[in-house]
């Protein structure tokens, strides 16, 4: 018999787990998430630094886009629950060597008269893509995120159907190399559209993805950030789920998926954690965690079909994920130069430094297949020019990241002994765009790529997405082929992390989209998307 019995398990407690506790809680079943690190929210995590200073830093994730329009925001009320979010007017400000800047604003017509004071033409390009596309992401690209995968085929069969469709085919077929420079010419603007995508960790070479480019100019939703820190939608999240009487349990490390093997496939009925504990699950065990932890660390091999074992240890991750963070308390923001002229780019939300053209993506891959530290390209904010609240009364912070490769020649344990020697360089790179700025230092600290999976073992090797976005493992085929309804093979499995469609970043999706699979399974009322 087991120690304790639930109607369901979820592994893992970041916010894609959490987002599905809830809505399972809210249609009546006792869900319990385990979660194996000190806190709850996985990569939501606001610490304060020093412990005791009121300095409060965003150390994995900070930019939220477009939280406050999904769904399952309003769906678990979660403004009711202390999640409040900003978002800044000057989104995005990318500050060029010469002294000008690309600017990006909520407002399309900002951007776009922004964008005419570096090239005209490219301007006027934007413009077209963003109302061409606007049709394309609110009819297909946002309902496909909001709802499971359809298979490969008859997605693009039914694509094939409509004027929008096949459009958004043509342009998906290039990749967002080609797009960017079919389509614009000036090297800051192509380097600065292709930067958001590099973001989502799509090889900006690849065909199939061209359509990321426009369908972001057209996306309605920007990014965000919540008051108080990212751990403010981690609290959030927990805080419905126990509203809705669901229990996660923290500091709990697993040892295996409990298995009855005399059913044909298996089922999963519960969990032993490493101390030996056993907890029943009646209905299901939802798995937050990567495949490798789901199907090779936490099933015995012999009740799954070796090919979902193959596709497991198959399953890739991103080269280009790893980040490297520089945290500083300060006693005034950064104030940079190019702000002298141009007075509003003291309130840019999001400021990218040091890149002017796609070749520096070309570097950036070079240096990470070499296991070297790339030219400095990096992004960063001062949260407390919009929110006080993550600083002593008149004091501020900032930070700086910028992707690394996480095996630093050869070795992420280099980083141990590299990683303050680094963050001294990015800071000498921040001085030159933002004078004075070291003199206004009060602490600082870094993150280094070897530090992500130390806190989130999910995240192997320090991939923030937790697997490439790359064929075959996109959309239908997320994680792998035969895995991409969020279904685990074995009976009662399911998956729910960002392994799954439409993947990483802070969306939510993969869990909600998860909760529409499973309630519809078990006859239960929850989201009604599917």
């Amino acid at each position: 018999m087991p120690d304790a019995q639930y109607d369901g398990i979820i592994l893992g407690a970041g916010h894609n787990s959490l987002v599905l506790q809830s809505y399972l809680c809210r249609a009546g079943l006792r869900v319990l998430c385990i979660e194996s690190g000190p806190i709850a929210g996985g990569g939501l995590r606001t610490e304060q630094w020093p412990p005791g200073s009121g300095f409060y830093h965003n150390t994995h994730s900070f930019y939220h886009r477009a939280i406050t329009a999904m769904p399952w925001f309003d769906e678990l009320q979660l403004g009711d629950h202390g999640a409040d979010y900003l978002e800044p007017e000057l989104n995005v400000a990318m500050l060029l060597e010469d002294g000008t800047a690309l600017e990006w604003w909520t407002d399309l017509d900002k951007t776009v008269d922004a964008f005419s004071r570096i090239s005209p033409q490219d301007a006027d390009r934007l413009h077209v893509w963003a109302r061409e596309f606007r049709q394309i992401v609110d009819e297909i690209l946002l309902p496909e995120a909001l709802s499971p995968p359809r298979p490969t085929a008859q997605r693009h069969q039914e694509l094939a159907r409509s004027a929008s469709g096949r459009k958004l085919l043509e342009v998906a077929a290039l990749s967002p190399r080609q797009f960017v420079e079919q389509e614009f010419s000036h090297p800051a603007v192509q380097a600065g559209l292709l930067f958001f995508n590099g973001l989502r960790e799509v090889d900006l070479r690849a065909p199939g993805f061209g359509h990321h480019i426009p369908a972001l100019l057209a996306s309605r939703g920007k990014a965000q950030m919540c008051r108080g820190g990212s751990a403010g939608l981690a609290n959030a999240l927990v805080a419905a789920v126990e509203s809705a009487g669901g229990q996660v349990r923290t500091s709990t490390s697993l040892k295996r998926i409990l298995v009855d093997s005399y059913t044909d496939p298996a089922k999963v009925i519960g969990v032993e954690t490493t101390d030996g504990e056993q907890i029943g699950a009646r209905h299901f065990v939802a798995s937050g965690l990567n495949p490798r932890q789901t199907f090779l660390e936490l099933i015995e091999p012999s009740v799954l079909p070796a090919s979902w074992c193959d596709r497991a240890v198959a399953f890739r991750f991103n080269l280009l994920a790893p980040l490297f963070g520089l945290y500083l308390n300060l006693d005034a923001p950064p104030r940079y130069a190019a702000a002298q002229n141009m007075t509003h780019l003291d309130k840019a939300f999001m400021v990218i430094l040091g890149l002017e053209s796609p070749a520096d993506f070309d570097q950036m891959v070079r240096a990470h297949e070499q296991g070297e530290i790339p030219p400095t390209v990096m992004w960063g904010s001062s949260p407390t020019v919009f929110d006080g609240s993550q600083a002593p009364e008149g004091k501020h912070t900032a930070f700086m990241w910028e992707k690394v490769p996480y095996r630093l020649h050869g070795d992420p344990a280099h980083w141990d002994n590299l990683g303050e020697e680094h963050g001294e360089r990015m800071l000498e790179t921040w001085e030159r765009y933002a004078p004075g700025l070291k003199g206004q230092v009060l602490d600082q600290f870094v993150r280094t790529a070897a530090d992500i999976p130390r806190q989130l073992p999910n995240m192997h090797e320090g991939d923030l997405l937790v697997g490439a976005l790359s064929h075959g493992q996109v959309g239908y085929d997320r994680p792998f082929p035969g895995a991409g309804h969020y279904r685990g093979y074995l009976q009662g499995l399911y998956l729910c992390g960002s392994s799954s469609h439409p993947s990483g970043n802070i969306t939510g999706l993969p869990g909600y989209n998860a909760a529409q699979v499973m309630c519809a399974d078990l006859g239960l009322e929850g989201p009604q998307r599917a």
